[in-house]
């Protein structure tokens, strides 16, 4: 496993560095010792999968606040995504940027997103799935959002008209 910086402190690609042979290849998804050598929180406890038929859908911008912030380590099992953080750490020198990456099918790459992050992806392709583990239990009554087109952020999302739940379109914009 190689976790490779980014641009925002504390969010990192983790390229799973698989074993090739022959047969196909091996890889460690995740590995706790790993996490710990870096300060990262490790204490996974759990696995969430969305599946998304159309390309262009959008989910997010999710969190959880007062006490039920979650770490998450997303990846792309089938399918192509682009994966948005957007760093909500008021004290941090990057708050407020965000960061976008492509994740895919064929590419064995991760991305950890640290707690105190809102955390949304839009399909690259139909049949999409994304396997994401978390860190904190969900907890429905601190669930929040914000709008996936927050002027604020400036995300660079591949259409202006993606598919995206109500609930997700009722997010309001973030205030600083």
């Amino acid at each position: 496993m190689k976790f490779i910086p980014t641009k925002i402190d504390g969010v990192f690609i983790i390229d799973l560095s698989p074993h090739k042979d022959e047969r196909g290849y091996f890889s460690r998804s995740f590995c706790a010792n790993e996490f710990k050598k870096r300060g990262l929180d490790y204490n996974m406890v759990q696995s969430n999968i969305s599946f998304s038929k159309e390309k262009f859908t959008l989910r997010g911008m999710h969190f959880q606040e007062n006490g039920h912030e979650e770490a998450k380590l997303v990846r792309c099992n089938r399918g192509k995504i682009i994966d948005t953080v957007i760093d909500l750490r008021p004290n941090s020198a990057t708050y407020c940027q965000h960061f976008s990456i492509e994740l895919n099918e064929k590419e064995l790459k991760l991305l950890y997103v640290p707690k105190f992050f809102a955390h949304g992806f839009i399909t690259l392709e139909k049949n999409t799935e994304v396997l994401y583990q978390v860190s904190t239990f969900y907890n429905n009554e601190n669930e929040s959002g914000i709008r996936w087109d927050d002027p604020l952020f400036n995300i660079k999302w591949p259409t202006k008209n993606p598919i995206i739940s109500i609930k997700d379109s009722n997010h309001t914009n973030y205030i600083k």
